[in-house]
């Protein structure tokens, strides 16, 4: 019998949908959406539609929990009697989270903690805190759930499609990401994260139709000779487009063992702009 109490906490920027982190007990920290007249805590104060609906009159920024919300959330964990705490974040290729995160953990000593960089966003990042939920049920020890989460970091993939770079290029998250005059041309890159954490072109298509074809091609190369699977599909404000991916995927999702899917944090919509259709996977293993 495990003698630790283990809890798990995430970001909003990795996107979990509210009813898995209510059934797998999973705290989490929220980004802030900035507006010149006031701020907003991503999903708590202010939902994705609410600010795609308002892109077109202001562009708001995001940014990180502040050091005292971390070290509140890490007070309220210890206080709920938890004496580990596992905290896969979001990339800090891209999100200064994963640091500030390590700054208050590193001065907190009531709690034994593991902050973790998962390399990557939105579900890509959140497969993580769902497998390290689950590997909690099962009793595993703490070192133990820590090194396998670390080591199924590079199992973890979410690829998007976007209408536009403008909302990339605007928030400083181009990353590596090439052909910003692909608009232009009606060049629709294929994003996704590389080993760095950064985002980075994976494919460059003609069209939107094309590119979320080769969005399904590329996650459907990747689990078609896998048993044992999360999947999802999730859009920015494009709920039709994701409806129309997710009847091509049934199958797929039939044999998944999770399927996730529902619109992207605001805190990821604000750099992503309206019109992403994303699919991610997660590789169990056998």
């Amino acid at each position: 019998m495990n003698e630790n109490k283990i809890a798990v906490l995430t970001d909003s920027g990795s996107d979990i949908p509210q009813n898995l982190l209510d059934k797998l007990g999973i705290y989490q920290l929220s980004l802030s959406i900035n507006y010149k007249d006031k701020s907003y805590r991503d999903r708590i104060d202010i939902t994705p539609e609410e600010v795609y609906e308002r892109l077109q009159i202001e562009i708001p920024s995001t940014s990180l929990p502040t050091l005292g919300e971390i070290h509140e959330m890490l007070e309220k964990i210890a206080a709920d009697g938890y004496t580990h705490v596992i905290i896969p974040v979001i990339s800090s290729g891209l999100s200064g989270t994963y640091n500030a995160i390590r700054q208050v953990c590193s001065e907190f000593h009531s709690i034994r903690t593991a902050v973790i960089d998962t390399k990557n966003i939105a579900l890509g990042s959140g497969f993580l805190s769902v497998y390290a939920a689950q590997l909690v049920e099962k009793n595993l020890s703490f070192d133990e759930i820590v090194a396998k989460v670390e080591n199924k970091i590079k199992d973890s993939h979410i690829y998007y499609s976007i209408q536009t770079l403008q909302y990339l290029i605007k928030g400083g998250r181009l990353g590596r990401v090439e052909g910003i005059i692909g608009s232009m041309l009606q060049i629709k890159p294929i994003i996704a994260c590389d080993n760095d954490g950064i985002y980075y072109t994976v494919a460059k298509v003609r069209g939107r139709k094309q590119s979320i074809n080769k969005l399904i091609e590329i996650v459907q190369d990747i689990i078609k000779d896998k048993k044992n699977y999360y999947l999802t599909i999730c859009h920015g404000y494009a709920k039709e487009e994701a409806e129309m991916v997710k009847e091509k995927m049934k199958p797929y999702i039939d044999n998944a063992a999770l399927f996730m899917e529902g619109q992207i944090s605001a805190s990821l919509g604000v750099h992503t702009g309206p019109g992403l259709i994303g699919i991610g996977c997660f590789d169990l293993g056998d």
